[in-house]
């Protein structure tokens, strides 16, 4: 057993269990019988030290001791205003995991994810019950999850789930229908439905533009998914159509996020918006990558488009305080503009590359 205890990396302690007669703990991944307890909180188990380390990764060091007060009854009152309490405090899980398993995702890491989206669908239950709306972005998180593994049955499991929730609550908002729609076409391209993913991507374009209005970067990422259906089909005019729309909204967006920062950095008592946070960048920069890629590609070569979408990741990662990144895009989408006379973009494209080259090296002020 002290074998089994035995992790690498950084976790809580683990320690084997003594349990009595009747008193078995279920692991807190699988559920299957535990033998280690978290020694730090003392309310979690675990079948083996994989698990554990698994947990802590994905989601138990964020919460170990948030689970205390939840997982200890006795703490709480048997009133109304103990309920109401515990309540709060499994809703601030639910939060907690929530950002974390997107975060997680957003960077490809979803193995990591499964554990935070996992708890997220426990804790969702307790709160609000199996089948209820709320429970949908939940299921949206694991199903991801368990897509980026490969486990198709299981995420056409969940999504069916979520589903089936969202069809018995017809005041269901926009948000949820778009986020829905977008998973399921995701499954539908998995499994090469790709007529069905379209309607699916449709659906997320509809309902996306009517929650965050058409030139929203959410929606972008509607068109760019449509357009990688298209490309699967062989359809590329239709698909570098779609994509341009893609980085033109991205661009207007990068701009203004970007007009905002220089003023920072020239003055730097003014207010400095929120720019991309890590996981909205490295999801951004993946969509521009994939856009670059297929107009480098392409034999139908159009240096605009090219220019453009450099332009849009030098901007992406100068705001994220990355100026090699920033100065390797900048050179392309200059090289790219200069082969079009007059271009409009040559100008704002050189006054980026001047800006990067000022900087001293590491990452500049505003930058996460």
């Amino acid at each position: 057993m002290e074998a089994k205890a035995q992790v690498l990396g950084t976790t809580s302690k683990i320690i084997p269990l003594a349990l009595p007669r009747g008193a078995e703990k279920l692991c807190e991944l699988c559920q299957r019988e535990a033998h280690l307890q978290c020694t730090e909180c003392r309310v979690t188990f675990y079948c083996d030290a994989k698990h554990q380390q698994a947990d802590w990764v994905g989601i138990h060091q964020r919460i170990c001791q948030l689970l205390v007060p939840i997982r200890t009854p006795a703490l709480f009152s048997v009133h109304q205003a103990g309920h109401i309490e515990m309540q709060l405090k499994k809703a601030e899980l639910i939060k907690i995991s929530r950002t974390v398993a997107q975060s997680k995702l957003s960077e490809g890491k979803h193995e990591e994810a499964l554990p935070a989206a996992q708890f997220c669908l426990r804790c969702s239950i307790d709160v609000h019950g199996p089948s209820t709306v709320q429970m949908v972005p939940a299921y949206l998180l694991l199903a991801e999850a368990n897509m980026g593994l490969g486990n198709l049955a299981l995420v056409a499991e969940l999504l069916s789930q979520a589903e089936w929730a969202v069809l018995k609550s017809p005041e269901c908002g926009h948000a949820v229908h778009h986020r829905l729609h977008r998973s399921l076409g995701r499954l539908h391209m998995a499994t090469g439905k790709l007529e069905a993913a379209l309607l699916n991507f449709a659906n997320d374009i509809f309902f996306a533009t009517e929650e965050y209005g058409l030139d929203s970067t959410v929606t972008c990422g509607g068109y760019f998914l449509m357009a990688e259906v298209f490309v699967e089909q062989g359809k590329m005019s239709v698909a570098r159509s779609l994509y341009s729309e893609v980085a033109h909204t991205l661009h207007r967006h990068l701009t203004e996020l970007f007009k905002t920062h220089t003023q920072y950095i020239q003055n730097p008592d003014t207010m400095l918006e929120p720019s991309y946070d890590k996981a909205q960048r490295v999801e951004v920069d993946k969509m521009l990558r994939t856009m670059l890629e297929f107009e480098q590609n392409d034999s139908r070569r159009d240096p605009a488009q090219t220019a453009l979408v450099a332009h849009c990741l030098a901007m992406l990662w100068f705001l994220g305080g990355e100026s090699v990144k920033a100065l390797g895009f900048c050179s392309t989408a200059l090289q790219a503009s200069q082969l079009i006379p007059n271009h409009d973009l040559t100008e704002p494209i050189q006054g980026l590359l001047q800006l990067v080259q000022s900087l001293p090296t590491g990452p500049h002020p505003g930058s996460d």
